[in-house]
């Protein structure tokens, strides 16, 4: 029997390395780092302060998390340095929200595992989490918004990226290209075909249009993603494969099977409780579903998974103080539950 665990782990690993690292991960890594080195933040940053309209700084403080590829822990220095240095709680705290739970990196992941639909409503369903979050910690905090009113913001004027760094958009086109449908009807290797000629493409047009001290950034960011994220993602896979062989389905089906308020909350729960690993959800979501799960729960899970932890619990309250990490995990979790139900019942 353990030996049938294992090898239920090593044949989800194998699966997993042979028809997602090259085509969806080399390129996610690739995008990931090209943001890092080539977007502005100091001209992001400069739009989310306290004298910033609520609306015009949720907005871009809820697109701008899509770019910020972390995981619940790392989020949260991200967070507390942009709140202290003049952003405003609410934009604060949702980037502290979608950055790991909607970032660009986890919804490519998640088209390529679970499909294009899920995903879809990943995103709204953030950015309307995002809205309530923002709203909440800004009504309830809004004394302490007062006093940093008291800052002075220096306008930083520039592009947020300039137009010869766009190509980072072939990077995207490529993770997006056929993800399950190709794998399913046996024709990867025409997706590792057009990978291949994009992507000498787009390193062809880096080398001549880029300047070289840019290029090297790009690649030592992409290979401190590769280092933090890949290895806690084998793992990750492993252990779905073992969770798969010996979690019995009628416990899925019993407590987070159809589309109820209760299979969204416990949903909910386990991922505020439990620590994922940006894109480690995506194959444990895809394995509950498989055994069970229902669509709105999923999402539940694919949300907080990421967002929310145990060890994150604790480094909110350490930083953002326990009375703004008690409102804040309290508004994650309710909102949890209700999107998840009505994503599940109406849309999904």
């Amino acid at each position: 029997m353990l030996k049938e665990i294992i090898y239920s782990g090593f044949f989800s690993l194998k699966e997993y390395i042979g028809t997602h690292v090259l085509t969806c991960l080399v390129p996610a890594f690739l995008l990931a780092g090209g943001m890092v080195s080539f977007i502005n933040k100091e001209i992001i940053i400069n739009y989310l302060g306290v004298k910033v309209n609520k609306l015009k700084s949720f907005v871009l403080a809820g697109f701008s998390s899509f770019l910020i590829a972390v995981c619940s822990c790392t989020v949260i220095p991200i967070s507390c340095g942009l709140y202290y240095t003049g952003a405003g709680i609410g934009p604060a705290f949702i980037i502290l929200w979608v950055a790991p739970s909607s970032n660009i990196l986890s919804l490519i992941y998640t088209g390529n595992i679970i499909g294009g639909r899920i995903v879809f409503a990943r995103v709204i369903s953030a950015l309307i989490t995002a809205f309530v979050v923002g709203g909440i910690m800004s009504y309830i905090f809004s004394k302490e918004e007062l006093d940093k009113n008291k800052i002075t913001e220096e306008k930083i004027k520039g592009k947020i990226i300039e137009k010869k760094y766009l190509i980072l958009l072939i990077l995207i086109f490529i993770s997006l290209i056929g993800p399950n449908y190709i794998v399913q009807k046996g024709l990867y290797w025409k997706k590792v075909i057009v990978w291949l000629i994009l992507t000498i493409i787009m390193f062809i047009y880096a080398y001549k249009k880029i300047e070289k001290e840019k290029i090297k950034i790009w690649m030592q960011e992409t290979l401190f993603f590769i280092r933090i994220i890949f290895p806690l993602l084998l793992i990750g896979v492993f252990i779905v494969g073992v969770i798969g062989k010996i979690l019995p389905e009628n416990w899925i089906e019993r407590f987070l099977g159809g589309n109820t308020l209760k299979s969204s909350f416990f949903a909910t729960l386990i991922g505020a409780t439990t620590y994922f690993a940006t894109l480690t959800e995506a194959p444990f979501v895809d394995t509950l579903i498989k055994l069970g799960m229902g669509k709105g729960p999923a999402l539940a899970l694919l949300l907080t998974g990421p967002g929310l932890s145990l060890p994150s619990w604790i480094a909110i309250s350490r930083v953002f103080g326990i009375k703004k990490a008690f409102v804040y995990i309290l508004t994650i979790i309710i909102c949890g539950t209700i999107v998840g139900w009505i994503f599940g019942n109406f849309i999904l």
